[in-house]
């Protein structure tokens, strides 16, 4: 989800709620404690440099049980995000603590902000000779030529 589809979504809820790809969810009393820019300047296995910009929030939480942090308050922290860092609208990563820092992508359903997990990938498949993927074939959908279904003693197995 990118910066301006989190702020629509945002303006539709009045309390946060971030779920882990576990389904835990994220406690209610955490803070944001970091919105950002993140740039990645890198070159891939088959030689592409390459430029990733992400939005980064950092979400933590402490001691502080009665603390909630309401959706119009983080309204205010990306805009105050966008006018001092001018922040782009890319997409947003989201760290979290878990046994150590996890990094997430972010989409939205039913009221809640559901983090997914990030994969990593090879950028350049087609040049380190990484075959395609064969496709998967459902063996419920394959049929004879006739048709007919596969009998005992029917010589088609």
């Amino acid at each position: 989800m990118d910066l301006k589809s989190f702020k629509r979504k945002l303006d539709e809820v009045e309390e946060l709620h971030f779920v882990l790809p576990n389904g835990k969810p994220v406690p209610s009393h955490f803070h944001v404690t970091e919105v950002g820019e993140v740039s990645k300047h890198f070159i891939d296995c088959g030689g592409t440099v390459r430029l990733e910009k992400k939005v980064n929030f950092q979400l933590w939480e402490a001691d502080d049980y009665d603390h909630r942090l309401q959706a119009s308050k983080l309204r205010d922290i990306i805009a105050l995000s966008e006018d001092k860092l001018g922040l782009g609208n890319h997409e947003i990563e989201v760290e979290y603590q878990g046994e150590t820092i996890g990094k997430y992508g972010v989409s939205f359903e039913f009221g809640r902000f559901l983090l997914s997990s990030l994969k990593t990938d090879c950028l350049a498949k087609e040049n380190c000779g990484i075959p395609a993927q064969k496709p998967k074939l459902v063996m419920a959908n394959m049929t004879g030529t006739n048709n007919s279904s596969c009998t005992p003693g029917g010589g088609c197995c």
